[in-house]
């Protein structure tokens, strides 16, 4: 999403500072200024600091740190986004329990208690998580076999977010906004596989699933309670469209991509050879 962002605010003239923990492996615009810290050691940050009017803050890193990374941002900049998360939306798809929405509820906690001027940014479900979910299996022309075909989510394109977290960053009547971003339309994750396939050119069969045999098919290679948080959304969510906003085309001025755009311009990463 970083890189995203960055884009933006290249393409608008501004001047740009990145923090990575690899600045070596950085594939940044030449005009970028990257520096190497990391968010789990605080004092590595200070020298990025410097001088430095709005940071846009992507949490990577253990809660641990919080207080003193906000610390060191409220002490240098003017202005703080931040990327969280909607779990303030009243849908039920964001009101099951979440471990990371507790630590961006954490965060926005310190946000405020420093007093610094903010914006909350809250994309909901990412259009690239199809690429975790699905890439390979389609890959393989094997069967996409998930749970809860017919949840629906308004997944946004990455692309959108890092449009609209550039803008926020230095337009001032965004100061203080707390914005949900999604895409265009609800989709149900059927449709969504159906979709890929439209744009590779190709059906992909697809097989609903239980949760238990979920959890059993994920077991050595996802985190349990990320399986866990998924299938309770998911579940959540059945019978109920997705949440929609019209927010990225509110501060973008431009609508945001849907999913079938999204897909069309990734084809190859799930058209396999």
């Amino acid at each position: 999403m970083g890189s995203e962002t960055i884009a933006h605010l290249v393409a608008a003239g501004l001047d740009v500072r990145a923090l990575t923990r690899r600045p070596e492996a950085a594939a940044l615009p030449p005009s970028v200024e990257v520096f190497g810290g990391d968010l789990d050691v605080p004092e590595s940050i200070d020298a990025a600091l410097q001088g430095v009017s709005s940071v846009f803050l992507v949490w990577t890193a253990a809660p641990t740190t919080i207080p003193a990374v906000i610390e060191r941002i409220a002490s240098h900049a003017s202005r703080i986004v931040f990327l969280s998360a909607p779990h303030q939306t009243p849908h039920p798809f964001f009101q099951q329990p979440n471990p990371m929405a507790e630590m961006h509820k954490e965060i926005e906690r310190h946000i405020a208690a420093a007093n610094i001027p903010s914006t909350i940014l809250r994309p909901g479900m990412f259009a690239s998580g199809a690429l975790l979910w699905w890439a390979d299996t389609i890959r393989r022309r094997d069967v996409v076999r998930w749970p809860y075909a017919a949840a629906e989510t308004a997944p946004v394109d990455e692309r959108d977010v890092g449009a609209a977290a550039a803008r926020v960053l230095y337009d001032d009547r965004h100061v203080g906004g707390d914005y949900v971003l999604t895409g265009p339309e609800s989709l149900s994750q059927e449709r969504q596989v159906q979709i890929i396939g439209e744009a590779i050119g190709r059906a992909i069969p697809f097989e609903e699933i239980s949760p238990e045999a979920f959890r059993r098919e994920t077991a050595e290679t996802w985190p349990r309670s990320i399986v866990d948080m998924l299938l309770s959304a998911w579940g959540a969510t059945i019978g109920h469209p997705a949440f929609v906003t019209s927010t990225v085309a509110e501060i973008t001025d431009m609508p945001p991509r849907p999913f079938r755009r999204w897909a069309v311009d990734h084809d190859e990463l799930f058209a396999g050879g």
